[in-house]
């Protein structure tokens, strides 16, 4: 199983016109409202500090962004960038967690914002060098859930305020001899279905360089940090010269993967330096689920 890539991707590049945007956009989180795609974008300029652009589109491939960034460092836990947004619409406000980046500190930020313009920042999630987050889009038992990384390996915690978090339960971690042997964090948010949540990840495996790629794994309803099911194969890696040279070289990044229609779109950064688009008929995504 793999997906179609956008035959005209990359289908956001950097804009010189802006120089906060000129260097590189990457790894955006996509949230459809049922009208309009709405994207948040990872953009560096020559200083290489990470701002959030914004973005809209009607049919998801062409977007149309905002000249100014609409979300930047503010404090000495992002003083080197904000990074990686992944949107999350839950208690009539969207949520978005991100990487804070500062000098020998990681952290999740989490912010929350009615229209992508004007943000509240919520505060720190964790800050022991953990990333890649996505809170669910419902409560599980009764508790906020989060999925997240300690690397290499991924963990869920859960929350009664979306502030305070427990303890660090492991979901699944890389596996040996596999593509994904270096280390393992989720992509977009989790999609519910009848027999589990859905989730995209990215793998890194080792060599000269390594290597990113997409998989899916899917995770009990009831206790996510159960793990059902787990892509043998990548779903999507970098092929095109787009995602093999760049930034960083051989990546395939995602921060969103949605369900519109009859399709599911996945949302990536090729080599840290533009973003593409693909994306695979419904039935073919349900019909692995189900397959035992």
């Amino acid at each position: 199983m793999k997906l179609k890539k956008y035959n005209s991707n990359p289908i956001m590049k950097p804009n010189p016109m802006n120089l906060w945007e000129a260097k590189y956009v990457f790894n955006p989180g996509v949230i459809y409202d049922g009208e309009i795609f709405h994207m948040v974008y990872r953009a560096q300029g020559p200083d290489m500090v990470s701002r959030f652009g914004y973005a809209v589109s009607k049919d998801g491939i062409k977007f149309n962004r905002l000249s100014e960034p609409v979300f930047e460092p503010e404090n000495m836990n992002e003083i080197y960038g904000v990074e990686d947004a992944r949107i999350t619409y839950i208690d009539s406000t969207f949520h978005v967690t991100y990487t804070a980046f500062a000098p020998g500190k990681i952290s999740i930020g989490l912010a929350t914002t009615t229209n992508f313009i004007n943000w509240k920042r919520e505060g720190v999630l964790l800050e022991n060098f953990e990333k890649d987050a996505v809170i669910f889009p419902e409560k599980i038992n009764g508790k906020y859930a989060m999925i997240y990384s300690i690397e290499p390996d991924m963990y869920i915690s859960y929350s009664k305020d979306k502030l305070k978090w427990g303890k660090p339960q492991k979901i699944a971690s890389p596996r040996n001899g596999k593509w994904d042997n270096i280390a393992i964090g989720i992509g977009g948010i989790p999609i519910k279905t009848k027999e589990g949540w859905l989730i995209a990840y990215h793998g890194v495996e080792d060599g000269i360089k390594a290597v990113y790629r997409i998989g899916l794994m899917l995770l009990d309803l009831k206790n996510p940090s159960k793990l059902l099911k787990r892509s043998e194969e990548p779903i999507l890696e970098p092929e095109m010269s787009w995602e093999i040279a760049g930034g960083v070289p051989n990546i395939v990044f995602s921060t969103a993967m949605i369900e519109v229609g009859d399709k599911f779109y996945m949302y990536y950064g090729g080599a840290d330096s533009s973003i593409g688009v693909a994306t695979i008929d419904r039935q073919e995504i349900y019909d692995w689920i189900k397959v035992k």
